[in-house]
């Protein structure tokens, strides 16, 4: 039983480990929740038949930046997706505020989603700022490590 303790203790040591540097673009999340967190660009030179592309935010970029960089990320996030049936933007905060510390895979690929697919599809990172799952899936992460932490003592 108390290994079992210990171990639990030493996951949620290294989950606070991965979240925190994270858990600084929180106020900005916060402040921005539900605007779009990008711009099309409209320079110089740019005619009506041009392809616009978006422009984000420097505090966005900088947290997708961190994101990418940390062990937070699951590569395989769209196995996440189907193994949890999550379709809709509702399935995903639904998902999010139930989780607990034994669904911290499903917030890790809800997370990486975005972080990681919105390299490649460029409405992603604006999707997740507008529909706030960036901001969800921070706080429940947040929610569950500061639980844990508590409950050890």
């Amino acid at each position: 039983m108390e290994q079992r303790t210990e171990d639990r203790q030493q996951m949620v040591r290294e989950y606070r480990e991965m979240l925190e540097p994270l858990l600084r673009y929180l106020p900005w999340m916060e402040g921005n929740a539900g605007k779009a967190a990008s711009r099309s660009y409209q320079g110089q030179g740019i005619s009506r038949n041009s392809m616009t592309f978006p422009v984000y935010d420097a505090n966005l970029l900088n947290f997708i930046r961190e994101a990418s960089n940390s062990a937070l990320m699951e590569r395989n996030y769209s196995y996440v997706y189907t193994r949890n049936r999550i379709r809709t933007h509702d399935d995903e905060r639904r998902i999010i505020a139930g989780a607990e510390l034994r669904d911290w895979d499903i917030l890790r690929g809800i997370l990486s989603r975005y972080v990681l697919g919105g390299r490649t599809k460029a409405g992603l990172w604006g999707e997740a700022m507008q529909e706030n799952i960036f901001l969800l899936v921070l706080k429940q992460m947040r929610k569950v490590v500061e639980y844990w932490d508590r409950t050890k003592r």
